[in-house]
């Protein structure tokens, strides 16, 4: 068997360890699915053989994915938490989607391009969600309803005719395209046996003597994360949703995992869902994590800017402070021994600024100096006794660096 590729290219995945590969599934499945024999017929019974090769989500496969949920996340802190909505789940069935697209499996898959990764599109995920939002507000039991009215649902979701001409609103949810992280790494491969395939075909009618045939299609495999995001323009609510949506939606979310599930196949249980535990507290821990380290970066980019506006002797000073800031907070309660880390870092700054006294503005030495003056004493052990500090400014010459003498 062979993909639908020249030579030159087929040569390059050949004798490849699967964990060392860098072809994503979904380019293995599609461009490169290796199905076909020297005469470019479709090599029937080799199927099952050509799915097993493309299951593996190699190391670039997983860093992309991982990049991609990542870049998710961050896009989703820069907004206000009444405007977002995420909700982690975790597969408790086979998932699969994009069955009906072609492939010489006779099921296809979705994957995202160019990423060749699996995913759920987001118009996939408000269809789901619609149904399980009308099913709710359509109990008999007013308790029962959530809240959801037809009202909540045309304000949500949108609206449109059937001719979808007469009448037509945009709804304020915007759901964004969900990205599995597969168990194991792994994708799977699941057997559809269709026992009545002349009847279907219109041909005969159904009786059991007609031969089965076992079709093999791709799936991403139980216990696998997903992450669902959606996104509400709340300028588009009536005042009654503006401080419930998030309720309303997190009901609707929980009806779709027990009743709907997602993706094809969801009569026979495909696509069966749960809440993924404590995943809202550590998804919070996460986006409080990286909001810090976003300001950590404004920091140090607003640091190196006033560094860069600085002389290079101001920006020794400075350069030392933080030094010092930091070996303050590493050091905790203890202190280091004289004549050594910051101390022998100050002495060398000091003696820098007397000898090059042509470098060494007036104003520089007493910047200097202040910063020796107060962090010395924090750093380093007994400089905070009155003798020792004392005989301490007198090696380092901090009144020659102030001008005092």
């Amino acid at each position: 068997m062979r993909a639908a590729v020249p030579a030159y290219v087929e040569r390059h995945f050949a004798n490849r360890i699967p964990d060392q590969d860098c072809c994503p599934p979904g380019h293995r499945f599609c461009l490169y699915f290796p199905v076909w024999k020297d005469d470019w017929s479709l090599d029937k019974e080799g199927k099952g053989a050509a799915l097993k090769q493309t299951l593996n989500l190699p190391p670039h496969a997983r860093e992309a994915l991982e990049a991609l949920r990542q870049r998710q996340a961050i896009l989703l802190d820069a907004l206000t938490e009444t405007a977002r909505l995420s909700i982690e789940a975790r597969s408790t069935a086979p998932f699969a989607t994009g069955l009906g697209l072609e492939h010489p499996l006779e099921n296809g898959f979705a994957f995202l391009n160019p990423y060749g990764l699996a995913y759920l599109p987001g118009s996939s995920i408000k269809g789901v969600l619609r149904r399980a939002a009308e099913e709710i507000a359509g109990e008999l039991i007013e308790d029962d309803r959530k809240g959801w009215t037809p009202e909540a649902i045309t304000a949500l979701f949108g609206l449109e005719s059937e001719d979808r001409r007469k009448e037509h609103t945009r709804g304020a949810l915007n759901f964004w395209d969900a990205l599995p992280k597969p168990a194991k790494n792994n994708l799977g491969m699941e057997v559809m046996t269709p026992h009545y395939g002349g009847y279907y075909k219109g041909e005969t009618t159904p009786h059991d003597a007609g031969q089965p045939n076992p079709i093999v299609f791709l799936v991403v495999p139980a216990d696998s994360e997903f992450s669902f995001h959606l996104t509400c323009d709340t300028t588009r609510l009536p005042e009654t949703l503006h401080g419930n949506w998030q309720t309303l939606m997190r009901a609707a979310f929980a009806h779709a995992f027990d009743w709907l599930g997602f993706g094809a196949k969801t009569a026979v249980g495909y696509g069966a869902m749960r809440i993924n535990g404590d995943s809202e507290t550590r998804a919070t821990k996460a986006r409080d994590e990286r909001i810090t380290q976003a300001k950590h970066r404004q920091e140090e980019t607003a640091r190196q800017a006033r560094l860069a506006a600085l002389t290079p002797q101001l920006r020794q000073v400075e350069e030392f402070k933080a030094q010092a800031e930091a070996r303050k907070i590493q050091l905790g309660s203890a202190r280091e021994k004289p004549n050594t880390g910051m101390h022998s870092l100050a002495q060398q700054l000091a003696k820098s600024a007397l000898e090059g006294a042509d470098d060494w503005t007036a104003d520089e030495k007493r910047a200097l100096a202040e910063a020796l003056e107060t962090w010395l004493p924090q750093l380093v052990e007994r400089l905070d006794r009155k003798d020792d500090w004392k005989d301490a400014r007198r090696k380092l010459k901090l009144s020659a660096l102030k001008g005092e003498a």
